[in-house]
């Protein structure tokens, strides 16, 4: 990897209508009665970061099979600028239908998600979207899609979620191109 290669750390978040108990504010006193649904339904939200631009790169699959994750990568290798992938070392993201791609895919240390950026927007997902009742799994993969497209339109807010001083330097050290050919 060089440090002119755009690089986005990616990572997955399953959405389902199994509930989530979020903390709320409410006077002393006050008992909150939360709704929670029990429908056993996902869907995979996968999402790429690039720190530096604050740019995101989505899509949604059904399961985290290899041949699914290689449809999403694939996609954004062939939609964006991407040159390489961080991800975490999950089963999916090392198959061989990923590595048959040629995509440059580093694997982050397992049990680590506090060094991959992607879960700091998936934090800011949750915080608008958990805690309400949605009719349907489409509904709330919308009100999600509305707020990456809300996050998208605002480079500046995801650099400043995401844009870690030690990642920024650790891309500034990489070598240039000219250099790793050499």
């Amino acid at each position: 990897m060089t440090a002119e290669e755009r690089v986005g750390w990616a990572d997955e978040m399953r959405v389902g209508l199994l509930g989530t108990v979020r903390r709320v504010w409410a006077p002393r006193g006050v008992k909150v009665r939360q709704v929670v649904q029990m429908r056993r339904e996902w869907q995979y939200l996968n999402l790429a970061v690039d720190v530096r631009a604050g740019r995101l790169w989505w899509c949604w699959t059904d399961t985290m099979r290899g041949a699914e994750l290689a449809g999403a990568v694939g996609g954004w290798q062939q939609e964006t600028d991407l040159e390489a992938v961080v991800w975490d070392g999950a089963p999916g993201h090392r198959s061989a239908e990923v590595a048959a791609l040629g995509f440059s895919l580093v694997i982050q240390p397992a049990y680590a998600p506090e060094l991959n950026p992607a879960e700091r927007v998936f934090e800011e997902l949750r915080r608008a979207v958990e805690g309400r009742c949605y009719p349907t799994l489409a509904a709330k993969v919308a009100a999600i899609t509305a707020e990456l497209e809300q996050l998208e339109a605002d480079p500046a807010r995801v650099r400043r979620l995401v844009g870690w001083a030690w990642i920024r330097d650790a891309l500034d050290r990489l070598p240039a191109a000219q250099q790793r050919a050499a």
